[in-house]
């Protein structure tokens, strides 16, 4: 066996494996907490779970009324989920590593516009680095789970972009990847993003809902208008 028959079979299966189980206990723990009465007479007792997920989904738009200076702060988060998303579900090679895993399939996107997705979201990333080594507030509250979170979400995205050197079509065509070594480290750096995802800040992406729900009815229920 060599690096690609590691990636591919013992190591992805355990990095799936920490991934499922770690997300599983995170979910089972937040939810075995206490809940908490809210202080003061609520002024909405009406405000219930329903609106709460109605005022976290209207409210993913940012308010027109922020002062242009912060539109770049505002607009880069957006450029990096959804081009993360089009790389990772859209890409042709990505969907068939889904499928044999899954057995799920879907038509994938044309090369171009993945490669236009992916450059998309490497500059979002630098640039939101760069946010934070420069600006005054978020070095202060910058932590080394932050900085280890940018850095095993880039990996999978520089790496994958070293092994693009023909077509998706001519890469789904071989019966053996081309490039072994390079498609290794690729596999390598997303199992290590795997393992790390519930225990860093990437577990925002199942909790980022819940949590919005939560303030959203904490906040309605106090009669602010969402």
């Amino acid at each position: 066996m060599d690096m690609l028959d590691w990636a591919r079979g013992p190591l992805l299966t355990t990095a799936l494996l920490v991934f499922v189980v770690g997300v599983a206990w995170r979910l089972f723990a937040l939810w075995r907490l206490p809940a908490s009465a809210a202080g003061g007479a609520p002024a909405r007792q009406s405000f219930d779970t329903a609106d709460a997920l109605q005022a976290s989904l209207s409210r993913m738009v940012p308010h027109r009324g922020f002062h242009p200076s912060a539109t770049l702060v505002t607009v880069n988060p957006y450029v990096f989920h959804i081009g993360l998303a089009l790389v990772f579900f859209g890409y042709a090679p990505h969907i068939a590593f889904i499928h044999r895993l899954t057995g799920l399939g879907w038509p994938a996107l044309p090369d171009l516009v993945m490669y236009i997705a992916a450059a998309a979201t490497i500059v979002s990333l630098l640039i939101a680095l760069l946010f934070r080594l420069t600006d005054p507030v978020l070095k202060k509250i910058s932590r080394a789970d932050d900085m280890l979170t940018w850095a095993v979400t880039m990996l999978p995205l520089m790496t994958g972009m070293a092994v693009v050197g023909e077509s998706s079509a001519s890469l789904l065509a071989h019966a053996s990847p081309l490039y072994r070594g390079p498609l290794a480290v690729h596999l390598l750096s997303l199992e290590l993003l795997l393992v790390w995802f519930p225990f860093g800040k990437l577990m925002h992406a199942f909790l980022v809902l819940p949590n919005r729900m939560r303030l959203a009815r904490f906040l309605g229920r106090r009669g602010v208008r969402t």
